[in-house]
């Protein structure tokens, strides 16, 4: 009798594979409309995320912004305007170069997609018309609309990898927390049933490119790489 294996188990979803819901309880968005200011109401904890959360309160209501470096309850933030002051949420274009930012949009409008990962930041690099540049904290450069809204400064919660792991059972509550799959397993050492790569045999690993409508179980390995082989 045929199986699962283990990557098509988790994408289904069960008891075993399966997020804690109580970890995501804080949805991450910024005010409707860019006017006004609003008041920090407390700092929180997010199991789901590196940083600390801020719960601001504002005319229309209450929303949750990644908290910056030295943010204390009761302070005030802006909404648009010139000031350029740490927590302040700003469209790109109002932001001069070299400012530190985060909790990035993607888009004008979603509430923030990018750079919300504690003690990150990334700077504002240079501005072509309606297209702003921005350096990521993986030093690469990215194109954004000038109308995407940002957060003034730097993220909380930096310095979080400086004290050691030093028990597997505290990195297995930390994936946990995440629905992350640890410790992770080398695929050659699965059972033949339980991955593509399974078994070994002799360690002679099969093709590790993936076809394209390959299905959720099998799509392992280099998915639709641009090229193979040795770099030269």
């Amino acid at each position: 009798m045929g199986k699962n294996i283990i990557q098509q188990a988790r994408g289904k979803g069960s008891m075993t594979y399966r997020v804690r819901k109580k970890a995501f309880i804080y949805k991450l968005q910024f005010p409707k409309k860019l006017e006004g200011e609003g008041e920090v109401l407390k700092l929180l904890n997010s199991l789901a995320h590196s940083a600390p959360i801020a719960k601001i309160k504002y005319s229309d209501g209450i929303f949750y912004i990644p908290s910056f470096e030295k943010m204390v309850e009761g302070q005030k933030i802006k909404f648009g305007g010139e000031d350029i002051e740490n927590g302040n949420i700003l469209k790109l274009k109002d932001i001069p170069v070299k400012t530190p930012i985060y909790c990035l949009e993607s888009r004008p409008g979603d509430g923030g997609k990018f750079i919300k990962s504690g003690g990150s930041s990334a700077t504002v690099n240079r501005v072509l018309g309606e297209d702003v540049f921005v350096l990521m904290p993986s030093k690469q450069e990215k194109k954004f609309h000038e109308n995407c809204r940002a957060v003034i400064g730097i993220i909380a919660g930096h310095g979080r990898f400086e004290k050691p792991i030093l028990k597997a059972g505290k990195m297995y509550h930390i994936k946990r927390s995440k629905n992350k799959l640890y410790p992770r397993t080398s695929a050659v050492k699965f059972n033949a049933v339980d991955h593509p790569f399974g078994s070994g045999r002799g360690k002679r690993i099969k093709s590790k490119i993936a076809k394209r409508n390959a299905p959720a179980g099998a799509k392992v390995g280099l998915v639709r790489p641009r090229r193979t082989g040795k770099q030269k």
